[in-house]
């Protein structure tokens, strides 16, 4: 069976799924993680990779940008394939001046302005939240590689370029207690709720709203390996 945005035939996904948001950066971590990877889906060039990790099946998927797009994409894993849990590995802008660029964020709850789960199914919560069990073996496999993971809640906006007016990074940090924004984890987060599975949102810092320090766009695609071997970690033992 396949979609009309996924090729894979069912069966071809692993229950666990790697889900950036880079076409890109999917394909750097099945070359560079995963042995005997097979790409499963390359429809709208929305590159699907599986293959395993220390000898268990994972796979890896691009979710395009904004909440739209992992909507799309994350509810057909789900729905379709039958994937248990999807781990979002992306990159975020932060809102506190102690978060560094390469520091990692795990979700425990992700606020948004968004439509997104009203018009999905009628949900007026503004805040979504991620598996806490899914949750637990991230900050569990971040203890036993030695790579610090901070902890919070995130913003998920639905607009990258703001018209003047609109709240600014200091608004969403102190009333509503967001360490960084990102995109697309309130619809990970509701689609998981919605159909009864597991979601979990890792995030490496890329840019800062505050000293206005940021990566390149080819440090983004390659140089984000301690957020993939935390979540890998956690996708075999989750």
């Amino acid at each position: 069976m396949s979609t009309p945005h996924n090729s894979a035939e069912k069966g071809q996904f692993a229950k666990c799924v790697l889900m950036p948001g880079d076409p890109l950066r999917a394909k750097f971590v099945a070359e560079n993680f995963l042995e005997d990877a097979k790409l499963v889906n390359q429809v709208r060039n929305m590159l699907a990779y599986t293959g395993t990790y220390q000898g268990k099946p994972v796979s890896v998927m691009a979710s395009g940008m904004g909440m739209p797009s992992i909507g799309i994409y994350s509810y057909e894993l789900y729905k379709f394939y039958d994937v248990d849990s999807i781990i979002r590995i992306g990159s975020a802008g932060a809102y506190d001046e102690n978060l560094k660029l390469y520091d990692l964020i795990l979700a425990d709850s992700a606020y948004s302005r968004s439509s997104y789960a009203l018009c999905q199914s009628g949900d007026t919560e503004d805040v979504q939240y991620p598996d806490a069990g899914l949750n637990y073996s991230i900050q569990d496999a971040g203890k036993r590689l030695g790579i610090p993971v901070t902890l919070g809640r995130i913003h998920s906006s639905d607009a990258f370029y703001c018209e003047p007016g609109q709240p600014g990074y200091e608004y969403y940090r102190k009333e509503k207690n967001c360490l960084c924004v990102e995109m697309e984890s309130f619809a990970l987060f509701h689609n998981a709720k919605v159909l009864g599975k597991k979601a979990a949102c890792l995030l490496t810092i890329s840019d800062s709203a505050v000293t206005k320090e940021e990566t390149t766009a080819q440090e983004r695609q390659n140089a984000f390996t301690n957020m993939m071997k935390v979540a890998l970690e956690a996708a075999i033992r989750g």
